[in-house]
């Protein structure tokens, strides 16, 4: 591959040559305390231009907290924050090459919505045709144009998160930080809004840095993630990475529905599948191997849609990876059903299956005495912590 063919694979995957991209973002050992309490433990991040980057994780897990030092909000007690290769770990907000949008949008409701977006930089000194021609853009770009003469009260939940973010880029910031900016939203707005956050990306080159707890935006929305639990960062990846190789039970657990099976690794072999016997199952199961070592204990993960399903007696001779059970959970949610077997060893296991054909002719229902079934590949086996 030539030296530009391997510079165009790059360009919209940064992370994999960092020899040869500077992150827009560098955090190295962060963390922030409230009295005793860690909020923030030992955070190293990098985050390269034009990534939207989400901070995903539960309740207290310490994603806020991070967005909130990025801004200047909060000071580190440790660590260096670097932005656009400048130290700014200790400068105060205003004097940081970054805007942050906060979940409530903040509006001024008493200005209109040019008032509102000129707001900032009229604050910076900015006048005349500039401050005119910037306003314009942003409103544009943000399909906002016939609004501009409203106030806050006379529009949409949609309408008033354009406005937020238009006014969060006509200052053009090199990082932009937004804190559950969708969450007021309703669903089809959400989805909307999502769409529109990665178009401004690509119209602009903005670096995002978006908190959220939401797993679905998470995947919909960023380059990549990373999941925070009690301070720290548990694993960094794409959307694809993060759900199809969890690092851990933690991950594979909080991104979307998974069955686990745990018990002792048997043995690995040549081409890098794991021998699992599982507690209470009489035969192994099968996936792949992971980082875990024989001898260890560990976990089988696999993920519902992996899963196959056919009234007992149906499944295909010569499957490794099949287990006997009853359905004791069936919902039907239009592009799919969701089943949930209980299996004659007592493992509960979701398997969503395609609603290709009309659901009145579903071959498997309630209480029905089924085969389940997997490719070895499809699952992964994980370690036991």
């Amino acid at each position: 591959m030539s030296d530009q063919a391997i510079t165009d694979a790059y360009a919209n995957r940064p992370w994999e040559a960092p020899d040869r991209n500077e992150p827009v973002v560098r955090l190295r050992g962060v963390v922030k305390r409230f009295g005793s309490v860690e909020a923030v433990s030992g955070v190293d991040l990098d985050i390269y231009r034009g990534e939207i980057f989400c901070l995903l994780g539960g309740s207290g897990c310490g994603k806020t907290t991070l967005l909130r030092m990025l801004a200047g909000l909060e000071l580190p007690n440790e660590g260096r924050i670097e932005i656009d290769g400048q130290d700014v770990t200790a400068l105060p907000a205003y004097e940081r090459p970054v805007n942050m949008m906060f979940q409530s949008y903040a509006l001024f409701p008493h200005m209109s919505v040019a008032a509102n977006v000129s707001f900032g930089l009229k604050r910076d000194g900015i006048r005349g045709e500039e401050l005119e021609t910037r306003v314009r853009d942003a409103l544009a770009q943000l399909e906002l144009t016939n609004f501009a003469g409203r106030k806050p009260h006379q529009l949409s939940g949609g309408q008033r998160q354009r406005v937020a973010l238009a006014r969060a880029i006509v200052k053009r910031p090199k990082l932009l930080l937004l804190d559950e900016p969708l969450g007021a939203l309703d669903k089809r707005l959400r989805e909307n809004a999502q769409y529109q956050l990665m178009k401004l990306a690509d119209d602009t080159g903005i670096t995002m840095i978006v908190v959220t707890h939401d797993q679905e935006e998470a995947m919909v929305l960023s380059t990549r993630s990373a999941v925070m639990d009690k301070g720290q960062v548990r694993q960094v990846g794409t959307p694809s990475e993060l759900y199809e190789k969890p690092g851990s039970r933690f991950v594979a657990a909080f991104l979307g529905n998974i069955s686990l099976f745990d018990g002792t690794v048997s043995a690995i072999r040549d081409d890098g599948i794991a021998e699992l016997a599982v507690d209470g199952l009489e035969g192994p199961l099968f996936a792949a191997a992971g980082d875990v070592p024989a001898r260890a204990r560990g976990a089988l993960a696999v993920r519902p849609e992996k899963v196959r399903i056919a009234r007992e007696g149906g499944a295909p001779g010569g499957q490794i990876n099949r287990l006997g059970g009853s359905v004791e959970g069936l919902a039907y949610l239009g592009d799919v059903t969701s089943y949930r077997v209980r299996t004659d060893h007592g493992a509960l296991v979701e398997v969503t299956r395609a609603n290709s054909e009309n659901a009145a002719e579903r071959d498997v229902d309630w209480d029905d005495r089924v085969d389940i079934w997997f490719a070895p590949e499809n699952a992964l086996l994980l370690g036991d912590a």
